[in-house]
C-alpha cells in the first residue's frame, strides 16, 4: 500500500501518526511540506482527496490565518490554496494520503478510515 504523510516533525500529533503507520508495517513517503511547499494545484488536489473543502484542513493556531482574514467565506478554494503556497504553515497536519483518499488525522485514529 502506498502511503504518504504530510508531516511536521515538530508536531506531536504528526509524530504519533507517523509512528502509528510504521507500527502497522507501513513505510510512508514523508513529505516535509514546510521545507518543500506544495504548489496550488497540489494543495487543491489534496483537499479534493479529503472530500472536504480546503478550508477544513487549514490550521488557525500559530499561523497568519486570522491576520489574513481566512475565516471569511469570500475566499475561493483557489485563493485559499494560493495562501497555503505563500504560507505553508497554514496547511494543518498530519494529512495522510492513500489510494482510498486523504484525511487530516486529528485525532490520529482518523487514519484508519483510509487504510
Amino acid at each position: 500500500m502506498t502511503v504518504k504523510i504530510y508531516h511536521n516533525p515538530k508536531c506531536s500529533t504528526s509524530r504519533k501518526t507517523l509512528s502509528l503507520l510504521q507500527e502497522k508495517g507501513l513505510e510512508p513517503e514523508v513529505v516535509l511540506y514546510l521545507k518543500t511547499p506544495l504548489d496550488a494545484a497540489q494543495v487543491l488536489d489534496l483537499a479534493m482527496k479529503t472530500g472536504e473543502p480546503l478550508r477544513t484542513i487549514l490550521r488557525e493556531r500559530g499561523t497568519p490565518f486570522e491576520e489574513l482574514g481566512l475565516g471569511d467565506e469570500k475566499w475561493s478554494e483557489q485563493q485559499l490554496a494560493d495562501f497555503v503556497v505563500e504560507h505553508p504553515i497554514l496547511l494543518n497536519r498530519p494529512i495522510v494520503e492513500t489510494a482510498k483518499g486523504a484525511r487530516l488525522c486529528r485525532p490520529i485514529e482518523r487514519v484508519e478510515e483510509i487504510l
